[in-house]
């Protein structure tokens, strides 16, 4: 019995491996360039991209159980909702599919509008699929280093009205948790469905005074302008995907993106701890900065 990884090799998947790691399944992490790729011993690497849907086709015969990460692109709908369907006919009993939060409520956002088209399809196939929805990455904010240390400023516009970000580790192991849990049944399990944040209702000016605080210096909240943001993302980024991060950013400043308190709590259950804070990483990243 086999797990897949779709999506092994940025920030999520490796949390995931390194929680997976230890628990005895048989581990497969699907990759375009398997004769570079650097996992924990004992994964095995496969060649296959979403894109490619041959490729997925083969990588997953003697699949049982699949982590499903859609990467960000112009046709994330078409490469996830493929990749279920392949799933299917290839007999995986279980899937752990990463969506977002809050997805429902953001309907002018392309990529999350694509991720609840594909909760939809789990739904109205009766997949046996956990969908994870996770908030706003806690880990985003490494970016922030040179605005930070250099100019003392916090310059994620994410505005006032609180974001409930989490941390990559939880992500991980929640995904970890419910992979194991299908995997180590006698057979296909029921829908589940996790909100997946971290316990702070985080505005610019409180992440502010979290750095304040880590870095022993004043930080200050550059505030909502948008315009640096999307300087910076045009160095790297097509325009189609910067102006789908501009629109999600103009939503958190709206909206904001609070999980509720049964959120956390249901959260806190699954992973058998409470979820990490913005404030442990913060300190944990000025230490590491510390050193140089």
């Amino acid at each position: 019995m086999t797990i897949l990884v779709a999506g092994s090799t940025g920030r999520i998947g490796t949390a995931l491996l390194n929680a997976l790691d230890g628990h005895g399944a048989d581990i497969r992490a699907l990759t375009r360039s398997p004769e570079t790729a650097h996992f924990p011993a004992g994964v095995t690497a496969v060649q296959g991209d979403l894109a490619d849907i041959d490729s997925v086709r083969a990588a997953l015969d003697g699949v049982s159980t699949l982590f499903l990460l859609a990467p960000n692109v112009a046709d994330e709908l078409t490469q996830a909702m493929l990749a279920l369907n392949a799933a299917r006919d290839a007999g995986v009993k279980g899937v752990v599919y990463l969506s977002v939060f809050p997805g429902d409520a953001f309907a002018n956002l392309p990529h999350f509008a694509s991720k609840m088209t594909v909760e939809r399809m789990i739904a109205a196939e009766d997949l046996p699929v956990t969908i994870l929805r996770p908030a706003y990455f806690i880990q985003n904010d490494v970016q922030q280093k040179d605005a930070l240390l250099g100019g003392g400023v916090y310059a994620m516009p994410i505005g006032g009205k609180g974001i409930s970000m989490v941390d990559v580790r939880d992500i991980g192991e929640a995904a970890a948790k419910e992979l194991l849990r299908r995997e180590r049944a006698s057979g296909p399990l029921p829908a589940e469905t996790y909100t997946l944040a971290g316990p702070d209702a985080l505005t610019g000016d409180s992440v502010a005074s979290l750095w304040s605080a880590a870095l022993g210096r004043p930080i200050r909240y550059a505030g909502d302008d948008l315009t640096q943001l999307e300087h910076m993302l045009k160095t790297f980024a097509p325009a189609w995907l910067v102006y789908d991060m501009l629109l999600m950013m103009r939503r958190y400043q709206a909206d904001g993106a609070v999980a509720s308190a049964a959120d956390i709590a249901r959260l806190t259950d699954l992973l058998g701890h409470a979820p990490r804070s913005y404030r442990d990483f913060a300190t944990d990243a000025a230490a590491e900065w510390a050193k140089g």
